[in-house]
């Protein structure tokens, strides 16, 4: 199957639905095709698993702590594959979920006892916000093409 120039270019940003007869493409081709669904990419899900591996790594370059790099490598990869998963499908969260809602526990407990905004509070605040926005996406309903 070929597909006219348009459709190419489409393709690279969108996800085709081919069920309809395309008027653009010639029947020959055999190309068929709908409307595009947009698959956007989770960027607030992308920009919080960076800024919790960072943390993990300036943990470790400024103090020296192994377990800072390695649970920040660990959720922040976590956070990112989640971030992954919900770009492909939109309701996908439980992995998001479940690192979101690890970290905003544990960081808002050492919040809690240290009182010091770094790193403790940082995290514990994205990761609520991180939740409350998983939250907002489990009540939307799902587009339709």
């Amino acid at each position: 199957m070929t597909a006219c120039s348009d459709h190419v270019t489409r393709a690279r940003t969108h996800v085709t639905v081919h069920s309809l007869a395309c008027p653009v493409c010639p029947p020959a081709a055999g190309f068929l095709c709908s409307p595009t669904v947009r698959m956007g990419v989770e960027w607030f899900g992308f920009s919080y698993a960076a800024l919790v591996a960072s943390g993990g790594v300036i943990g470790y370059v400024k103090a020296g702590s192994v377990p800072s790099l390695a649970a920040g490598l660990l959720f922040g990869g976590l956070a990112g594959l989640g971030a992954y998963q919900m770009s492909q499908d939109p309701k996908n969260i439980l992995v998001s979920l479940i690192a979101s809602g690890t970290l905003a526990g544990v960081m808002g407990y050492r919040f809690y006892n240290s009182g010091k905004f770094m790193p403790a509070g940082l995290i514990a605040g994205a990761s609520l916000l991180m939740l409350g926005r998983l939250g907002v996406r489990m009540l939307q309903k799902p587009h339709e093409p």
